[in-house]
């Protein structure tokens, strides 16, 4: 009886100690997109290669909310069914997602802010990148010549790329030891067709910490690209 009892204690001290590990996170949502209401939503985490359902809610008249515990701060991608909506970090303290037609927004938590900032400065250099078409077919409507074009538009377009490419490597790096840091990296590299070496990305390897490079994209996309790399160079072959 006393081996019961002592065996009882052991577990009730074991699940003790976890708990004073595990954070509490609350979420606060609202909705000005009508689609939404009425709809299941969930939030999915990754687990290697997939997604994995951490917590789900309704929505009713515009609001909805999320809580519980995490032992992990993580990102998290807000569903509608398999849409995915936007990122949440999950970490401790009150999470507010705001959703309206125009823009998606997660504040009140640290990294929810920085990520968020990051998100909203990305776009910014997207949608001037979008408007050079928009303003040369302007141009060329309003009767300025080609040269003339060329001369205004192509300064503005050489420079963006580079400010974009600077915006991801120094939030990556200044990100290296949180979950903010793998998740840009993922961002910057899902539009690629394989795997490859850039000179940004080497840039950002060369001065990763171990802990970014065990992240388990960043660790499986940088062996993938250079084994391609190596096979591009011929120094393995296809068979190996």
């Amino acid at each position: 009886m006393n081996r019961i009892l002592y065996s009882l204690l052991g577990l009730a001290l074991f699940a003790s100690c976890a708990d004073t590990y595990m954070e509490s996170y609350q979420i606060k949502g609202s909705s000005s997109v009508s689609l939404l209401d009425g709809s299941k939503l969930y939030l999915k985490v990754a687990k290697d290669s997939t997604l994995a359902n951490f917590d789900s809610c309704e929505v009713v008249h515009g609001s909805f909310g999320f809580n519980g515990r995490f032992d992990t701060t993580r990102i998290a991608h807000l569903f509608m069914d398999d849409q995915s909506i936007m990122p949440v970090v999950i970490e401790k303290g009150d999470i507010s997602i705001s959703i309206d037609k125009a823009s998606q927004k997660v504040s009140g938590t640290p990294l929810n802010e920085e990520l968020y900032d990051y998100l909203d400065k990305h776009m910014q250099l997207m949608n001037r990148h979008q408007e050079l078409s928009h303003r040369e077919a302007q141009m060329f409507l309003e009767g300025y010549d080609e040269k003339t074009i060329y001369e205004q538009l192509s300064i503005e377009a050489a420079e963006l790329p580079r400010q974009k490419d600077s915006l991801e490597t120094h939030f990556i790096i200044d990100n290296f030891d949180n979950v903010l840091g793998p998740y840009a990296f993922r961002m910057m590299t899902a539009d690629y067709q394989y795997p490859i070496l850039t000179p940004q990305i080497e840039e950002i390897m060369s001065k990763a910490t171990p802990k970014f490079k065990g992240d388990f994209y960043v660790s499986e996309y940088y062996k993938a690209a250079n084994e391609i790399m190596a096979r591009m160079k011929g120094e393995i072959s296809d068979s190996q």
